[in-house]
């Protein structure tokens, strides 16, 4: 899974798969789902993201995460956290 912000147009995408988008369906204002050729959904669209996410933080519970990485711009104190189970 891959989040990615484009803040010149404030939209957030959070990519669920690898695959080509081959048909988008917005299911309420701004927000926008798109789905494969086998109708599998692949990814979500959030228009006006800054206004319906808090972008300045990201937290993730009870997830089997195997590899964690960060790319593009982080925060250094983020960098320098030391993640711990909850």
């Amino acid at each position: 899974m891959l989040f990615q912000y484009y803040p010149d147009t404030d939209m957030l995408y959070l990519k669920l798969a690898e695959a080509a988008s081959t048909e988008s369906e917005e299911v309420a204002d701004g927000i926008v789902l798109d789905f494969d050729h086998n109708n599998r959904l692949i990814g979500i669209e959030i228009e006006n993201a800054a206004s319906f996410v808090e972008l300045s933080r990201l937290e993730v519970s009870a997830l089997p995460i195997t590899d964690l990485i960060f790319s593009g711009r982080t925060d250094p104190v983020i960098q320098n956290k030391r993640f711990a189970r909850a």
